[in-house]
């Protein structure tokens, strides 16, 4: 069963609250999760991850420092060097060798164990900060409107909580430290040569300007394909989870021809912008070391030809060379320090799309009737669910579009169960969605016991309600997990049994380890009415004041159906409900019946009166096709 993940030690109490989506008004994000590359600049989005890195902050500057310190510590190297050979080697003095070789060693041993030191400070912290992210990622995820998980493709969200975090892990741990070092090094290291001999630092120097511009053309092209690169990734994530979900759909029909076909070609299209990716790092690479060469090639030349007619001693020239070679590194890094930084902004843009998206609500502003009647209990006629004026479109369709559901009036009374019927398309699934808030009405209002739902806490709300949807989904846990599920935290064995039986789900005794056998993913190893049966179980197991249904046995054969319906007459009469029917054994299971026709409800009355009162009521419930003009639907 998915649970929230824990974060990392030493993290939870420093978890950064003041994450809030309305701190920033994101840009228009596509359905696919995709945004234009280049949106936001690197450092702008960067800096939003300082709520998380900031309880961390103090270990993060000691590694930096230690960092700078274990870099400049390479840098006396070339001071110690000079001084070996201007003093023993020109003295030919053995033990003055042997001494400086030491210093060497020790400089060598000392540089090693501080950026050792470095790696330790970093590594637990920044484990923690990832952990954290993905958790507030996961909760964020939990509180979003259902509106929010039909656009996103689910690839595009699992690659922002696992590729996405580890970039940003790996940009924590080396770039943002060596961005820093490397510059402090450089500009060390740029002093110490110009005080050796200022003219062949001033040839070294000579390349500064053509580099800084070559690295400010690469961020703003590589910025743009590095995120191309993450969203094809997430693209393909949706393709691999779709194809393992849907496996049994592909083998069926024998599609897996043109499911590998699909694959080679995001494949192929995300190899193409890893290349471009590779190209623009060659080219950057190629400059980065080109030019520092021929400054080095040029200071090498100069500097001999001093050494030559005595203006400049071997060992200075000696430390001037090693100087300069101990920059190679700082220098060359800069271009992929500056890819990897790239590629964390475009991660974090990526991230912060998700959690600026605004969660639900848990209390909606009360509309229409709910305005003058308040969020007040009344009583008698209020009591019961009842619906007032109630008006859906969903939030992406155009405010001069057709409403899906447009004025529904409906009282179901308490205790009493209602069946609602209507033809394919007709609303059902929808109408049954508000009464849980998984969508918010568009105008009118449905109260529980004559309190308005829009004014009550989801969690308030969700413990009063159950639902059991027509397609059942099921965990990667037990039997017994996914049922109780839909019920207290206290509630145990007795519980349990109670609702396989009403579910008439005793099959799960017969599993390998009964109760406790995992059901895989989706619940895809049982039978789909095996499913639907414990879809069923997961709703009832709580005993809960209302009950929603929609269509929960059309997948039992109509022996089973028999048995599990007067099972539940017995749950539904201690119950206010709402069911979704389409046959007439199920309709019969409830007092009344609303049709619901082109988004609104027609027809309210016994299954009985309906069917001698409203012809399309009476078409329904017979079976038949309509075939004269003007009766297909």
């Amino acid at each position: 069963m998915p649970t929230t993940p824990a974060p990392a030690e030493g993290t939870e109490e420093n978890r950064p609250d003041d994450i809030r989506p309305e701190e920033t008004t994101p840009e228009e994000t596509p359905p696919d999760g995709t945004r234009p590359a280049g949106s936001r600049s690197a450092v702008r989005g960067l800096l939003r991850l300082w709520p998380y890195v900031r309880p961390v902050r103090g270990r993060l500057a000691v590694a930096a420092v230690v960092a700078v310190v274990a870099s400049c510590t390479g840098l006396v190297i070339p001071l110690v060097l000079k001084w070996i050979v201007d003093g023993p080697v020109a003295d030919r003095s053995t033990g003055g060798v042997w001494l400086g070789a030491l210093y060497l060693l020790l400089l060598g041993v000392a540089e090693a164990v501080l950026f050792g030191l470095r790696r330790w400070l970093v590594a637990r912290p920044l484990a923690g900060v990832e952990a954290s992210m993905r958790a507030d990622l996961y909760r964020h995820l939990q509180r979003l409107p259902i509106a929010f998980h039909d656009r996103w493709p689910s690839g595009q969200l699992l690659s922002r909580g696992t590729t996405d975090l580890m970039l940003l892990r790996m940009f924590l741990a080396f770039p943002l430290t060596f961005l820093l070092v490397n510059s402090v090094t450089i500009v060390v290291g740029v002093l110490i040569m110009l005080a050796q001999e200022w003219t062949l630092g001033l040839v070294l120097l000579a390349p500064a300007l053509p580099v800084m511009v070559v690295c400010w053309l690469f961020e703003k092209r590589y910025s743009r394909v590095a995120r191309q690169a993450q969203d094809q990734v997430g693209d393909l994530t949706t393709l691999v989870e779709e194809s393992v979900l849907g496996i049994r759909i592909i083998k069926g029909f024998g599609r897996h021809r043109s499911q590998a076909l699909a694959f080679r070609e995001l494949s192929r299209t995300l190899r193409g912008t890893e290349l471009a990716k590779a190209r623009l790092l060659a080219a950057i690479f190629a400059a980065i070391t080109t030019l520092p060469e021929l400054a080095i090639g040029a200071a090498l030349v100069l500097g001999t030809v001093q050494v030559a007619d005595g203006s400049l001693s071997a060992g200075t020239l000696v430390a001037f060379l090693s100087t300069a070679l101990a920059l190679r590194w700082p220098v060359e890094s800069i271009g992929f320090l500056l890819a990897m930084s790239q590629e964390a902004a475009t991660a974090t843009e990526r991230y912060f799309e998700v959690m600026d998206a605004e969660p639900e609500a848990d209390t909606a502003p009360a509309s229409g009737a709910a305005q003058a009647a308040g969020a007040t209990r009344t009583s008698g006629a209020g009591a019961g669910l009842r619906f007032e004026g109630v008006r859906f479109r969903y939030p992406d369709a155009g405010s001069d579009s057709v409403p899906v559901l447009d004025g529904i009036d409906l009282h179901i009374r308490p205790g009493e169960t209602m069946a609602l019927v209507g033809g394919t398309g007709s609303g059902k699934t929808t109408l049954t969605a508000l009464v849980p808030r998984l969508h918010e009405v568009t105008a009118g209002r449905i109260t529980l016991d004559g309190v308005d739902i829009a004014a009550m806490p989801r969690q308030e709300l969700r413990a009063l309600v159950a639902v059991a949807f027509e397609e059942p989904t099921l965990f990667s846990a037990g039997v017994g997990e996914n049922v109780l599920m839909g019920a207290p935290d206290t509630a145990g064995e007795a519980e349990l049994a109670r609702a396989l039986a009403v579910a008439q789900a005793d099959f799960v005794h017969a599993l390998p380890q009964g109760t406790e056998t995992q059901v895989g993913e989706q619940g895809l190893s049982l039978s789909g009415g095996q499913r639907q049966r414990l879809a069923l179980a997961r709703a009832v197991v709580g005993s809960p004041r209302f009950l929603v249904l929609d269509d929960p046995l059309s997948a039992l054969d109509v022996h089973t159906e028999a048995l599990v319906e007067a099972a539940l007459r017995r749950v539904l009469a201690g119950t206010t409900a709402l069911v979704v029917a389409h046959r007439p054994s199920t309709v019969l299971l409830a007092d009344r019946v609303a049709l619901l026709s082109g988004g609104r409800v027609t027809a309210v009355g016994t299954h009985h009166e309906l069917l001698r009162t409203s012809a399309e009521y009476a078409w329904l419930m017979s079976g038949r096709t309509r075939t004269s003009e003007g009766e297909n639907r």
